[in-house]
């Protein structure tokens, strides 16, 4: 299908100082779909208008090659070569992009180089099938981190329910092939064997069927986290590159797709070769972001040919921001105290020591094996001392703190040991590194984060539970570094990773501005209690209570699993689980008065600085408008796209409450990115002055754009308001950005030190002023 000509396309400069080529595409803002069955290629065609509408410029794609029949995100691909025929097959994928194209929007795609899935049946993944009866002499062996020594020569398939049975192995004909059955499993037989007896069978095969809990200490595959239905695919070998790829690289070649987004990037061997690789395949014109969480301190490798990152570090500054720093410690002892949680630091080594030596010890001994065993534990300590999620092949520069650490438990000689091995021998390197990210993964996202809950807001991924508050000098300072050196990264508020949803988490942070408002916990685990407060709370009212409670419910029964206090997801305390329903609060716990308006200026702020901050900002499904979502499988419900209400605004209705305030908000602003991306260019912080300078973070872009967001309203409010607060504006007449719905710019303008009582009254929280008549953007 030839796709029409795209009109509108941003192409700014390719403004990496240390990338060379020609210009590359620049979404002006992106909006992601979760593609899956019931909502497919052609129901994304739908939306286009409402997209198109609503200001976006791309529309990004959850992953949309071929995965396992029925998967509801497409992280499981089983299948290079095609598009997901569940979705609507290739025909639907390219009718999709015909449609955006003919609306002025473009695809951004996901694709997932880091690992396949291990899918029942086996034969869904022909590479994997084609390795399991062929063993490390297949064409495939090449695809899979397998260690056939570690496994005896055998790879393991945690893939049963129980321990095998060889009383239940039987052989039968396939398409001229022998297949081995196990239950409904089917798997393939090595070539001369299928004549044996049940036991000489299984062991003359290249594989071994086993119960997944074997997964833990037996396997002998690279995966995907602790996932062991997702095996990790070695994408630096350059065959196995060209033939994951092939499909991608011509939808970009066809112009289907004008981006791409690399999930889990630091499970790669190399993730640097495998980007300049990308990059050599994609051409110039490719705007490529990574999914990659950066520690606070830590900064993305430079010499990476990317746009930046998904943005997850975007979302920490943008919550910090919007955290009082007091409140928030106030928190943190008030719940230590309560539950005896140790504090952040020792939680989160904790977490890292357990997950280490329990969820992946299959990996540590493997590790361990390749190191020896004078250097075994100095392996173990370095990677549960690591500050960051990993550190990248033939990097001297270990992390000191990390080797401080490490030294301390398990001596200087040989954490310098390691050092040297992770210097001289890159396979080990790299699956040092590759643990080292499924290890913070597991225990700082997937655990410690899930036990730490002074403020819930502040346990998402890439955030500082036991830091989350930024002021807004820090604010500043990374927006303009990100100006200067990453102005087409990424940035995000809502994802389909994030535990809780902006809109949720901006709920909960005002709680840091009232501390006091949190009740005792009550209970037998205050813990628990703690945790089932603050998510009602997020949460809040509108659902029936009967979907109220299941949601909660749901959210609280992952919550004790993940935190592996009392019950896991591998072993599970049923009497325990039992009891957790009952601490969802039987009312809805709503704020009020000031804290009320807290949260409105909380969940506007969050929006204006996501939208007018440096970056392209990404809105979730259905997050243009108001979006409570509470962690997987909740925050991937069906979207619901506020069509009919942005009509009614651009019809010239008044917002009804908050949700449409945010719709005409984000419309405005990405209206503009689209139409004048000129305007949001540099950064220049803003700083107001007065008794209240604190409570305000505005910045311009460009020379023609102002923004301005309250901060910390409820103690604002305690403290007499703005009184005589002002914020020098930039030189010349600045005016309100008009918002769809009621309401003209002010018939005078602004100018000079702009009283902020003025500015940010009752009306709104926020505002974005333009000035008039400026060099057009």
């Amino acid at each position: 299908m030839s796709l029409p000509p795209r009109t509108g396309r941003t192409r700014p400069e390719f403004n990496r100082p240390e990338t060379d080529g020609p210009p590359a595409v620049t979404p002006a803002s992106t909006y992601r779909l979760q593609l899956r069955p019931e909502f497919t290629f052609g129901h994304a065609r739908a939306v286009v208008p409402h997209l198109a509408s609503l200001g976006v410029s791309h529309l990004h794609l959850s992953p949309v090659l071929e995965a396992v029949p029925g998967s509801a995100h497409g992280y499981d691909v089983t299948d290079h070569t095609r598009v997901r025929v569940e979705l609507g097959g290739e025909d639907g994928l390219r009718a999709l992009a015909a449609e955006a194209r003919a609306h002025g929007l473009a695809l951004v795609l996901d694709i997932v180089p880091n690992h396949m899935a291990l899918p029942a049946p086996l034969g869904l993944n022909r590479p994997l099938w084609e390795v399991a009866r062929e063993g490390p002499d297949s064409p495939y062996a090449r695809w899979f981190d397998i260690d056939w020594e570690a496994g005896g020569g055998q790879l393991l398939l945690p893939v049963l329910a129980e321990p095998l049975d060889p009383g239940e192995v039987k052989v039968d004909g396939r398409g001229g092939r022998a297949v081995l059955r196990i239950g409904e499993l089917e798997f393939p037989v090595r070539e001369g064997t299928a004549g044996l007896e049940p036991a000489a069978l299984l062991a003359a095969q290249w594989y071994r069927p086993a119960c997944w809990r074997e997964a833990r200490t037996g396997l002998n595959y690279r995966r995907f986290f602790t996932i062991s239905e997702l095996i990790g695919v070695r994408v630096e070998d350059p065959e196995v590159f060209a033939a994951t790829h092939a499909k991608v690289l011509e939808l970009v070649r066809d112009g289907v797709a004008e981006g791409l987004r690399i999930d889990h990037v630091d499970g790669l061997a190399d993730p640097g070769g495998y980007l300049r690789r990308l990059r050599d395949a994609v051409g110039g014109d490719c705007w490529v972001v990574v999914e990659k969480i950066l520690a606070r301190e830590e900064r993305l490798a430079p010499g990476w040919p990317v746009a930046g990152t998904t943005g997850y570090d975007a979302l920490y500054r943008v919550d910090g921001v919007l955290i009082d720093p007091a409140g928030a410690a106030r928190l943190d002892a008030r719940f230590r105290e309560a539950t005896g949680q140790p504090r952040w630091e020792r939680t989160a080594a904790a977490g890292a020591r357990e997950v280490l030596t329990g969820d992946l010890a299959a990996e540590l001994a493997t590790l361990e094996r390749l190191a020896g065993p004078e250097l075994a534990t100095a392996v173990r300590e370095l990677l549960i001392a690591y500050p960051v999620y990993r550190p990248y092949p033939g990097d001297p520069e270990l992390a000191p703190e990390a080797l401080e650490r490490a030294a301390a438990q398990a001596g200087a000689g040989p954490v310098a040991g390691v050092r040297e091995l992770l210097l001289r021998d890159p396979a080990f390197a790299a699956r040092f590194s590759q643990t080292s990210a499924a290890l913070r993964a597991k225990s700082l996202e997937d655990r410690a984060f899930y036990r730490y809950a002074p403020l819930l807001s502040a346990t998402e991924v890439g955030g500082d539970p036991g830091a989350p508050a930024v002021t807004v000098a820090e604010f500043h300072a990374y927006c303009a570094e990100r100006a200067r050196l990453w102005p087409r990264s990424g940035t995000v508020l809502t994802t389909h990773d994030t535990k809780r949803s902006a809109d949720v988490r901006a709920r909960i942070s005002v709680l840091s501005q009232d501390p006091e408002s949190v009740p005792a916990p009550a209970g037998v685990d205050p813990q628990l209690a703690w945790v089932a407060w603050q998510t009602a709370f997020g949460l809040g009212a509108g659902d029936s209570p009967a979907v109220r409670r299941d949601r909660l419910g749901q959210a609280l029964l992952k919550a004790v699993r993940e935190a592996a206090l009392h019950t896991t997801w591998t072993e599970q305390n049923p009497a325990y689980e039992a009891a957790v329903p009952g601490y969802v609060p039987a009312a809805a716990p709503e704020p009020s008065g000031p804290l009320a308006a807290a949260a409105r200026a909380n969940l506007l702020g969050a929006a204006l600085l996501h939208l007018a901050m440096p970056g392209v900002p990404e809105v979730y499904q259905g997050a243009e408008t108001e979006y409570r979502a509470l962690v997987d499988p909740d925050n991937r419900r069906p979207a619901h796209f506020p069509r009919e209400a942005l009509a009614r605004l651009d019809a010239g209705a008044r917002p009804s409450g908050t949700a449409e305030e945010k719709l005409a908000l984000t419309a405005a602003l990405l209206r503009l990115r689209r139409s004048r991306p000129g305007l949001f260019a540099g950064y220049v912080p803003l700083l107001a002055r007065g008794p209240a300078a604190e409570h305000c973070v505005a910045f311009a872009r460009s020379a023609g754009l102002v923004a301005v967001a309250t901060r910390l309203s409820h103690g604002l409010a305690g403290a007499g308001g703005w009184r005589d607060t002002t914020l020098p504006l930039p030189p010349g007449r600045w005016r309100r950005l008009p918002l769809p719905g009621p309401g003209a710019a002010p018939a005078a303008p602004y100018t000079g030190d702009l009283p902020l009582a003025e500015l940010l009254g009752d009306a709104s929280p926020v505002a974005v002023l333009l000035r008039e008549d400026p060099d057009r953007a």
